[in-house]
C-alpha cells in the first residue's frame, strides 16, 4: 500500500471536509449534540469561522454536496457577502441527488444516474480540491468506494454519545496517515489525513 500524495496525478484531489467533529465521531454543527456540549471550545470556532472555514478548503476548485447540503447552504449563504461568502458562492457545485429538481445554490450542476462513476470521471478532470461539506450520507459512499483521498478534521475535546455519525459501515478498513496537527483556540485540534491505498 501507498499513501497516494498531490503531485503523483494531474487528477483532481476529493478532500473530505467535516469541519465540526467530537471525539467520538458524531459531526457537530449549530444544531448538533456534539456542538452544544463543546462549551467555550464552541465559540472559538464561531468566534474565528470565516478563517478556520478558509483554512480547511485550502486551493478549492470546486464543491460537492448532497440534495438536502445544497438546500441548506443555499439558505445560509446566497444573501451574504464578504471574502468568504463570495468565495463559496461563487464556485463551481456539483450536487448529487436522486431527483431531476435543479439545485438551489448558483453556479451549481446535478449528479444524477451513476454518481460514483461521474464523481471519478470528474477528479480527472479538475486541477484543485473537490471539497464535500457536510453530506453525511454521499461523505460516507465516497469513502467507502475509495474515491476520498484526504479528510480534514476540527476536533472538539469532548465525547457525546448521540448525535449523527461522520462514518459509517465500509466494506473494508480504511488505512489513514497523518499529514498535519495544529492546536485552534484552547484545546481544538485541526487534523489533516490522507487515505493510505
Amino acid at each position: 500500500m501507498g499513501l497516494y500524495r498531490r503531485g503523483q496525478s494531474t487528477s483532481g484531489w476529493l478532500v473530505l471536509v467535516s469541519a465540526l467533529t467530537a471525539m467520538s465521531a458524531f459531526r457537530a454543527g449549530p444544531a448538533t449534540a456534539a456542538s452544544a456540549r463543546a462549551g467555550k471550545h464552541r465559540a472559538v470556532v464561531e468566534s474565528d469561522w470565516d478563517r478556520i472555514q478558509a483554512m480547511l478548503a485550502g486551493p478549492d476548485e470546486a464543491l460537492l454536496l448532497g440534495r438536502r447540503s445544497d438546500a441548506w447552504f443555499e439558505a445560509r449563504w446566497s444573501g451574504r457577502t464578504g471574502a468568504w461568502a463570495d468565495r463559496l458562492n461563487g464556485l463551481p457545485k456539483y450536487v448529487v441527488s436522486s431527483t431531476t429538481a435543479p439545485p438551489r445554490w448558483s453556479n451549481a450542476t446535478l449528479l444524477t444516474g451513476d454518481v460514483l462513476a461521474q464523481i471519478a470521471k470528474l477528479k480527472q478532470g479538475l486541477r484543485g480540491d473537490l471539497l464535500v461539506y457536510a453530506s453525511c450520507q454521499l461523505a460516507r459512499s465516497l469513502v467507502d468506494h475509495d474515491l476520498v483521498d484526504e479528510l480534514r478534521l476540527v476536533v472538539f475535546p469532548v465525547i457525546v454519545g448521540d448525535g449523527t455519525r461522520l462514518f459509517g459501515q465500509t466494506t473494508a478498513e480504511k488505512a489513514l496517515r497523518l499529514l498535519s496537527a495544529r492546536t485552534l483556540g484552547e484545546g481544538l485540534s485541526f487534523l489533516t489525513y490522507a487515505f493510505v491505498r
